[in-house]
């Protein structure tokens, strides 16, 4: 018997993801409720993903992945908005190549945002998965209470990872074009502040293969993504959607985040058997 198609339309940006993007899909494909599409993006890699890309797509349904290709390379901000700007269906949920799902994640989240038409974004609790660390997946039987995100709650700490994010089709912002760090969270800071309702749920029902910032790719420039941070509150603040305590307060508040996440990235350097 067939599954049942859920309107989602699953958004992957690749870059020099071969090793990990077949992981990926396959972990949308067997959703107790199936995306209607996958949307990989391939971000002008310069080895051989583009052709296992294709090689991936035959391998499923015709018509269920489609391919997009950048001309340059942009950053997964730029290849989100690509594969979002060619979305067909009514939600939207991303996914990073290097990064899975539990298989009821799209069951729990689009039937609660059915059931609530007027929250533009949600999001879930991630976990993080060692290379040798065993991973057992339960079934989801009892789902917590979904919890609204306040604007000053979200204005201190990002609880709205990428991979967890599932937003309405229809919200007339985007991603800011070329910005590789803080991309993602200077949209979901624009569209609560703007009133939209965003909510959260305290169950983890996305993967993580490496550490969530001090690994490799964009996430392990600290600094970088320090920088990207504080580049969104200015914009939100030049943008007149906070206020210059508001600003202040984020700012001061990221920096102290990014002193003590220095410090934790050395101790694990210092200690590497800690992480096997």
């Amino acid at each position: 018997m067939d599954k049942e198609l859920g309107e989602v339309s699953v958004v992957i940006p690749c870059y020099c993801c071969s090793e990990t993007i077949d992981r990926a899909v396959s972990s949308v494909y067997v959703q107790t409720i199936r995306p209607h599409e996958v949307i990989l993006v391939d971000d002008c890699s310069p080895d051989e993903t583009l052709s296992n890309l294709y090689e991936l797509q035959a391998s499923y349904p015709p018509g269920w992945i489609k391919i997009i290709t950048l001309g340059t390379n942009s950053g997964p901000g730029s290849a989100r908005n690509a594969g979002w700007n060619a979305s067909t269906q009514h939600y939207v949920a991303f996914l990073d190549a290097d990064d899975s799902w539990h298989p009821q994640k799209i069951e729990v989240q689009l039937s609660w945002m059915r059931a609530n038409p007027s929250v533009s974004l949600t999001g879930h609790k991630c976990e993080v998965l060692g290379g040798t660390k065993a991973h057992s997946i339960s079934p989801i039987l009892n789902p917590p209470q979904w919890k609204e995100v306040k604007p000053a709650h979200l204005l201190l700490k990002n609880i709205f990872q990428t991979p967890t994010v599932m937003v309405r089709n229809d919200l007339d912002f985007r991603m800011i074009e070329g910005k590789r760090y803080s991309e993602d969270y200077h949209l979901w800071l624009k569209t609560i502040l703007s009133g939209r309702k965003g909510y959260f749920i305290d169950y983890p029902m996305a993967y993580l293969y490496k550490a969530e910032y001090g690994a490799s790719g964009l996430s392990g420039n600290l600094w970088e993504l320090e920088k990207g941070e504080i580049d969104t509150f200015f914009r939100l603040y030049k943008d007149k959607e906070i206020k210059i305590t508001q600003l202040t307060k984020s700012v001061a508040f990221s920096l102290i985040k990014y002193f003590r996440r220095a410090i934790i990235v050395k101790l694990r350097k210092a200690t590497p058997t800690a992480n096997k």
